[in-house]
């Protein structure tokens, strides 16, 4: 006997499909583009991104960023030459802030993966299994919480030792709370939805229950989270650079470059003034992305 084949699927209802989703993006575009500051902090962070990407091959003088010294032409105002002017050794300022991009943008990635990686399933575990599971981690969070994330940044920077990779650790290792508090409430709400209720009352395990049906549905306010975290991240590792905990010289980072510049105050103002304005504008694009992100993404937030 010859096996029967798989049945094919309709061709209506494939058409059917692919005319609902193609219906579902024009209206996520339009909610997105409604608003002029949604777009504009795309506009940012596309901006940054390509800055990060191609920045370091197209500067004037890639030696700079690597700390060469040119004293003949320390703290020269900014020129046709240097744009952005040059710092107390000569070095070109838009070349080290170009470069800078690619740092930030490399810390706020690791900062955001890892806070993420570590608070999503912290979050899950504690909304869906309960008990005294789920309270042992709410109130290690809350402990946490309890204390802005800068200064338990400060305290493990100061015990591993300042540097950019000491930094970067010490922030990742404060930032998962707010991704526990925010997935724990999401999945209390989810696991009372009715296709939840009805995959476990077909036999449905944990793991399938909460891999296909739960996160899912909660990745929405994860990516809006994780879109408004990339520029608070950055931030965070610029203070603690500021301080002379983060990225030491000639590390061109953005914070320690404002650092560095302060001391130059008000003669010299551009060392510290361009960094400061792309640490502005970055976190700027960020927060705006992700506002636009919460219209497209959250069906009450939008309202249509």
């Amino acid at each position: 006997m010859s096996t029967p084949a798989a049945p094919v699927r309709p061709l209506a209802v494939w058409l059917a499909e692919h005319e609902s989703t193609t219906r579902e993006l024009r209206r996520s575009i339009r909610a997105f583009t409604r608003s002029a500051s949604s777009v504009a902090g795309l506009g940012l962070v596309l901006a940054f991104l390509l800055l990060a990407a191609l920045g370091p091959s197209i500067v004037p003088y890639p030696e700079d960023a690597q700390g060469a010294v040119h004293l003949d032409r320390k703290l020269s105002p900014p020129s046709a030459a240097h744009w952005f002017g040059t710092d107390e050794v000569g070095n070109d300022v838009f070349t080290r802030v170009v470069v800078g991009a690619r740092v930030s943008l490399r810390i706020g990635l690791v900062i955001t993966l890892v806070g993420a990686l570590i608070g999503v399933p912290l979050g899950v575990v504690a909304g869906y299994v309960e008990g005294k599971i789920g309270e042992a981690i709410m109130r290690v969070t809350d402990m946490f919480l309890s204390v802005p994330s800068l200064v338990l940044a400060l305290a493990v920077v100061g015990a591993l030792g300042p540097g950019i990779l000491n930094a970067i650790i010490a922030i990742a290792l404060v930032w998962w709370p707010g991704y526990v508090r925010l997935v724990q409430g999401k999945t209390l709400a989810l696991k009372q939805e009715v296709y939840a209720e009805a995959a476990r009352a077909m036999g449905a395990g944990r793991a399938r229950i909460v891999f296909v049906h739960i996160l899912p549905n909660a990745l929405s306010p994860i990516i809006v989270k994780a879109s408004m975290d990339m520029g608070t991240a950055i931030l965070t590792a610029a203070s603690l650079g500021f301080i002379g905990l983060g990225a030491q010289p000639p590390y061109p980072e953005w914070g320690a470059m404002i650092s560095i510049g302060r001391n130059y105050l008000p003669v010299w103002w551009w060392y510290s003034a361009f960094p400061g304005v792309f640490i502005y504008l970055t976190v700027l694009g960020f927060n705006l992305l992700g506002d636009g992100l919460r219209d497209v993404l959250d069906p009450k937030s939008r309202g249509a």
